[in-house]
């Protein structure tokens, strides 16, 4: 045993003379082809064998180093916070839809219709979507989609009154979003309250998003990416400032024929 032990002391210094950058993998190569491999002093060589005879720190490219790289990695990704939005779009059908006998209708009139302006906004199936509804903050305004109608698009402004609590239609079985998977102990699906604010100075429709959409994504402007667009099913949609911006500013433009037609009799008159 002794012998065995001088001989890969030996070959260890010999061969780090001769390649002054010697790996811990090395090291237990030759570890494993000794005759006694029981040896409890050689039975774990690590990076403190390998800077007892080379003075230098092991080259990054061992397995300790690739592990403690992935560990590092992992714990800054797990800490990194998720995006935070300030303005969020919500998609209601404002045309009548009949579904288990109960009617989806739900425009942004019927909103202003309840008292005090205000109603929960249940119903939401889709994991992501409730995702989003979760980060909501109270006082966050909204932009009041209408969809699934004839002309789609954005009607009005609405506003976040109270952050996302448990979806009672879950429990329901005669709603029509009855959810028979998820318990009370351990419900599913959330909402949050929102409150009439106003109509938009003009409806926005989804024709004229993709116009904008479509420009945007050869520029790289704030639209190029919309989830409108990117994924055009989810009922519940977040916004970066810079698209609740753009979104903002078209309701400003004039894109009816005839009032730019008017604008512009009144600017020749001027003339």
């Amino acid at each position: 045993m002794k012998t065995s032990c001088l001989r890969f002391y030996d070959n260890l210094r010999s061969t780090h003379e001769a390649t002054p950058r010697l790996r811990v993998s090395q090291i237990k190569r030759w570890f494993l082809q000794m005759p006694e491999p029981s040896l409890p002093s050689l039975a774990r060589v690590s990076d403190n064998h390998y800077l007892m005879y080379t003075g230098k720190e092991d080259d990054g490219e061992t397995a300790g180093a690739k592990r403690k790289a992935t560990e590092k990695n992992k714990k800054s990704s797990e800490s990194a916070a998720p995006p935070q939005y300030c303005h969020w779009l919500m998609k209601s059908e404002p045309e009548s839809r009949f579904e288990n006998g109960v009617d989806m209708k739900f425009g942004i009139k019927d909103l202003k219709a309840m008292p005090n302006q205000t109603s929960c906004w249940d119903g939401v199936r889709n994991y992501q979507a409730r995702n989003f509804m979760r980060q909501m903050k109270d006082g966050q305004l909204a932009f009041f989609y209408h969809s699934n109608c004839k002309e789609p698009g954005i009607a009005g402004v609405i506003k976040i009154v109270k952050e996302a609590y448990v979806d009672h239609t879950q429990f329901d079985k005669k709603d029509a979003h009855f959810d028979a998977s998820s318990k009370p102990d351990n419900p599913k699906w959330s909402m949050v309250d929102v409150q009439y604010q106003r109509m938009m100075k003009r409806y926005i429709p989804l024709s004229e998003l993709k116009k904008y959409h479509l420009q945007h994504r050869a520029s790289g402007g704030p639209l190029k990416d919309m989830a409108l667009f990117t994924r055009a099913r989810l009922s519940v949609q977040p916004l970066t400032t810079g698209k609740s911006e753009v979104l903002f500013s078209l309701e400003k433009r004039i894109t009816n024929l005839f009032f730019q037609l008017i604008v512009l009799l009144f600017l020749c008159r001027g003339v």
